[in-house]
């Protein structure tokens, strides 16, 4: 086959590949039509009195309520106050999750000391908690903090346990025949191996840390998105209530897409694909 030949093919291929390629770059509005559908039914049913207004308000009502609260700065203030509370349990639960992981993980003993209490605990409900959260330490910024971070530990300790324990024991031998001290062991094969799991249990942590905030803030608070919920349900403001709830909604999918993002840049090893996840 002649160079000209091969160089034609190659330009062949090239322009076969440009369109499938610009296909995947481009969003696919057919995962629109359901929500925009659901949308407008919502909107019909809202103008013609089948949906009443004090049960659900119409989406043009909730536009207009999001517009509202956060010209009189409502929104935005109870914003800042719940992401300081969310951010403060998440790290205390992220500490002690991983912490607690890695300890059962490598150590023989850490596992038979540390894992049955924490199996133990976590098949309680956390947010059943709340009522001793109150009575022990009040109503104060402290147990809507310790309910987000009870609800980022469980998921943590048992992702990063079982990514320890999931290392390859191949790998370990050969860094041990290779000289690898124990650091060197941990630091260069558990870590990076227990890495993926990790980082699922850190997406599900956050879900959990955004539902623990909004029980907590929706039972006792004086600010925040659920202060501001529960005080739009006293008025039978139902638009701000969808307000709340959106917001909520959003800021799960952000922290989501923004751990999806970390995965990319810290697993660019793994490769993509159904076995390497939806990256």
């Amino acid at each position: 086959m002649s160079s000209t030949t091969l160089a034609r093919t190659a330009g062949d291929r090239r322009v076969a590949a440009h369109p499938a390629s610009t296909t995947r770059r481009l969003p696919d509005l057919r995962r629109w039509i359901s929500p925009v559908a659901i949308l407008l039914v919502w909107q019909l049913a809202s103008t013609t009195g089948l949906l009443a207004e004090d049960e659900l308000a119409s989406p043009l009502r909730v536009v207009t309520a999001a517009v509202d609260v956060t010209a009189s700065g409502e929104l935005p203030e109870g914003l800042l106050v719940s992401l300081g509370r969310v951010a403060t349990g998440l790290v205390l639960g992220l500490v002690v999750g991983v912490g607690l992981g890695l300890l059962s993980g490598l150590s023989r003993w850490g596992d038979h000391l540390v894992d049955p209490p924490v199996q133990m605990l976590r098949t309680l409900p956390h947010l059943g908690l709340v009522p001793l959260f109150i009575l022990w330490f009040g109503i104060g910024e402290l147990p809507k903090v310790l309910l987000v971070a009870l609800g980022v530990l469980f998921p943590m300790y048992l992702n990063v346990h079982a990514g320890v324990r999931g290392v390859d024991p191949k790998l370990l031998e050969a860094a041990s025949v290779s000289g690898f001290t124990r650091a060197e062991r941990l630091r260069h094969v558990v870590l990076p191996g227990a890495m993926p799991s990790t980082l699922t249990g850190l997406r599900l942590a956050l879900g959990i840390a955004w539902l623990s905030i909004i029980v907590a803030e929706t039972t006792s608070a004086d600010a925040g998105l659920g202060y501001m919920i529960m005080n739009a349900r006293e008025f039978l403001r139902t638009d701000v209530i969808v307000v709340g709830l959106a917001v909520y909604a959003l800021l799960g999918l952000g922290t989501d897409l923004l751990v999806r993002r970390l995965e990319r840049t810290v697993l660019a090893w793994r490769p993509a694909g159904p076995a390497g996840g939806d990256r």
